[in-house]
């Protein structure tokens, strides 16, 4: 079954916007747990404009399901992920300055780079993702640097969805049968939504985890927390 991991950035690009408390972000956190989402997904980005390290580490220690934390692994990153030791950690290539994730790893091209971030974060027991394109070379080449599971970054199967749900999966099946051949877990994420998120599950039903935010948070808007996390659980679920 197919976990959903609510990646709660959102939650603090609002309490960032004013400063203090509100709304809580480890509040949150648990509030999604404890409306059964199964993994709770952070981002922290060198400038923390949603997510602070603070969060990370206030978050870990109370959290009963999956914790996972993605980025580009820079030193800082590095260390506060061996300091708080999630279940996973996912390794996005993103710029400082990137609105939000825009693209996968060249599992070949920085395969020495990446083989080495896996060593390192698994030597302290965490598993490693790596992000990817629907590409199923960089699928392969990600099982060679030593991952534990890939994500598909989910962008433009979100985006294609619209006008041809059949060929905007394709790719990403084709990457998906790829990971499993070479052993690897799959993860998926970016701009899923209650939309698209069933069809892409039936199609590929290996996939190990959904991590979802920015959608989810928005329809919790008019929803409510509990009625949201509860319609993507459905949708996952759904044959």
């Amino acid at each position: 079954m197919t976990r959903l991991s609510v990646n709660i950035n959102k939650i603090a690009t609002i309490r960032n916007a004013r400063g203090g408390d509100m709304p809580d972000v480890t509040r949150a956190a648990l509030d999604c747990e404890r409306f059964g989402a199964e993994g709770i997904t952070v981002h922290p980005r060198p400038d923390e404009r949603h997510i602070r390290y603070s969060d990370v580490r206030a978050i870990r220690p109370l959290l009963t399901t999956e914790f996972n934390i993605e980025g580009n692994p820079i030193p800082s990153f590095v260390d506060l992920v061996c300091e708080v030791r999630p279940d996973q950690v996912t390794l996005v290539p993103d710029a400082p300055d990137a609105i939000t994730s825009n693209a996968g790893w060249d599992t070949i091209k920085n395969k020495d780079f990446l083989t080495e971030m896996c060593r390192e974060f698994k030597s302290h027991g965490i598993r490693t993702s790596i992000f990817i394109d629907p590409d199923p070379d960089m699928a392969e080449a990600a099982a060679v640097c030593g991952a534990d599971r890939v994500e598909l970054y989910t962008a433009d199967y979100a985006s294609e969805y619209k006008l041809d749900p059949e060929i905007a999966i394709a790719r990403y099946l084709e990457t998906a049968k790829a990971a499993r051949a070479a052993g690897l877990g799959l993860n998926a994420g970016h701009d899923l939504s209650l939309e698209n998120l069933s069809y892409f599950i039936q199609t590929i039903p290996w996939t190990d985890e959904v991590s979802i935010g920015h959608a989810l948070i928005c329809d919790a808007l008019y929803m409510g927390l509990d009625k949201t996390i509860q319609a993507y659980l459905s949708q996952i679920k759904k044959k």
